[in-house]
C-alpha cells in the first residue's frame, strides 16, 4: 500500500543513522542502473521519492559522495549503508532507500528504471511497469 499520509521513519544497519519522512511514500522504483548495484553490493536498489524538506536526520549525519558528476549519494559513516540519493538536474527530490524504511513492507514497487543495465538473469517483479532509462 504505497502513499499514505504522516509521518514514517527509517535508519541505518548500525543505528547510528535515524530518520523521518513527512509526507506520502511515493514512486517505489526498483533502479537497476550499475552506480546503484555497484554503490550498495546488491542486485537492484529501491527507491522512493520525496521532496528534499520532507526529509529529517533525527539522530547522527550522513557523509555524502559524488558518485557522478551532479549525483550525489548520503550514507552512514559507521555501517556504510546507502539511505539518499539525489542529482542537481533533479533538485527538488531526494531518493531514499526504501529498505532503510521501518515500514518498508507497506509500500510495494510501482516500477522499473533503468532496465537496459538489468542483469540478465534478474527476474523480480515482472509485471511492472520499465522504462530503459530514467
Amino acid at each position: 500500500m504505497t502513499g499514505g499520509t504522516g509521518s514514517h521513519t527509517g535508519g541505518c544497519l548500525c543505528g547510528q543513522v535515524r530518520y523521518r519522512v513527512d509526507a506520502p511514500i511515493g514512486d517505489v522504483a526498483h533502479c537497476h542502473c550499475t552506480m546503484c548495484r555497484r554503490a550498495s553490493g546488491a542486485v537492484a536498489v529501491t527507491w522512493f521519492t520525496v521532496q528534499p524538506d520532507a526529509f529529517t536526520l533525527t539522530t547522527g549525519q550522513l557523509r555524502s559522495w559524488q558518485s557522478s558528476p551532479g549525483a550525489t549519494r548520503g550514507f552512514c559513516p559507521g555501517c556504510g549503508c546507502q539511505i539518499t540519493f539525489q542529482t542537481d538536474a533533479a533538485a527538488g527530490e531526494l531518493d531514499v532507500t526504501l529498505a532503510t524504511l521501518d515500514d518498508a513492507d507497506r509500500h510495494p514497487a510501482q516500477r522499473h528504471i533503468w532496465t537496459d543495465s538489468r542483469l540478465s538473469w534478474l527476474t523480480l517483479d515482472p509485471d511492472l511497469p520499465e522504462s530503459g532509462q530514467e
